[in-house]
């Protein structure tokens, strides 16, 4: 019996088998998280040295990569062992502190491991073992990387949201969310949309609401799934956004003035279309009497 034959009849095994994946891959967006803004940083460090002809007083640092070097201790530098770093296990293992240096372990690391998890779980049970359930999962990994350095930097790095807008596009030739014709209106409504927004906010107050990457992020989700989805998307986001930043204000005492990053609340609204969108219009329609 082959492999996916026996995952279709063992649903136990299946959800098993994404759960355990959804632990290692949120392994390796913390690795994502903490290092892409560095090689972002240090490339446009890079840059900036070359066109002002200073290469000469370019930083010695080590090579750094997303695979090298290995993880470390950000304290001491420790190398993080294989048994170190087992997903949310070797967290609770070292009750949550270095096993050299004895610092405190961001308790980030084994949440983000168990988001994933879940996350990756309702994905499967959603889709069921399906191409578009591989589809969807490489989407939701990306989402949670987005989400995660845009909340901690206020920014959404074009190396993850281009390639897959530009996934989105090609997976509708095939039909896998939407049609091709859907998907590429969707990717310029997407994107001229909250574009235009933006120009607008910024002729009336001066000030720049959103950034770029979230013009970015709303084309790759009409890519994905299609223009119909957009207003569904922009309005679960403005609610999200709504909730959390109100209660940041009265929970935390959060500065008005100080912005909050979008693209989370973008992705987080993306997410719930890709799911559970269909549902929701039909729901909408059938409240509205249409």
């Amino acid at each position: 019996m082959a492999l996916a034959d026996y995952l279709q009849q063992n649903a136990l095994v299946l959800y098993l088998y994404a759960g355990l994946l959804g632990l290692v891959v949120g392994s390796f967006l913390n690795v994502v998280v903490h290092r892409l803004p560095i090689m972002m940083e240090k490339d446009w460090r890079a840059q900036c040295l070359e066109f002002l002809d200073r290469q000469n007083q370019a930083e010695e640092d080590a090579p750094l990569s997303l695979s090298k070097p290995g993880s470390r201790c950000p304290h001491c530098g420790h190398h993080i062992r294989i048994i170190e770093n087992i997903p949310v296990l070797s967290y609770l293992f070292l009750k949550g502190r270095c096993s050299a240096c004895g610092e405190p372990i961001s308790i980030r690391y084994p949440l983000v491991e168990l988001a994933t998890c879940l996350l990756s779980l309702a994905v499967v049970w959603g889709f069921g073992l399906s191409g578009q359930a591989a589809a969807a999962l490489l989407l939701t990994w990306a989402l949670i990387a987005l989400s995660l350095i845009d909340f901690d930097h206020k920014l959404l790095p074009d190396s993850i949201t281009l390639p897959f807008l530009w996934l989105g596009l090609l997976l509708s030739l095939f039909g896998v969310f939407t049609d091709p014709r859907s998907a590429i209106i969707g990717a310029a409504a997407g994107y001229l949309s909250l574009w235009s927004v933006y120009h607008l906010f910024r002729l009336l107050t001066g000030k720049e609401g959103m950034g770029f990457g979230d013009f970015k992020l709303l084309a790759l989700f009409g890519a994905w799934l299609g223009w119909q989805y957009l207003p569904q998307i922009i309005m679960l986001s403005s609610l999200v956004g709504a909730v959390v930043g109100v209660g940041l204000i009265l929970l935390r005492g959060r500065d008005r003035n100080i912005p909050i990053p979008f693209g989370p609340y973008l992705a987080v609204a993306g997410w719930i279309s890709l799911l559970w969108g269909e549902k929701i219009n039909q729901a909408y329609l059938n409240w509205a009497g249409l």
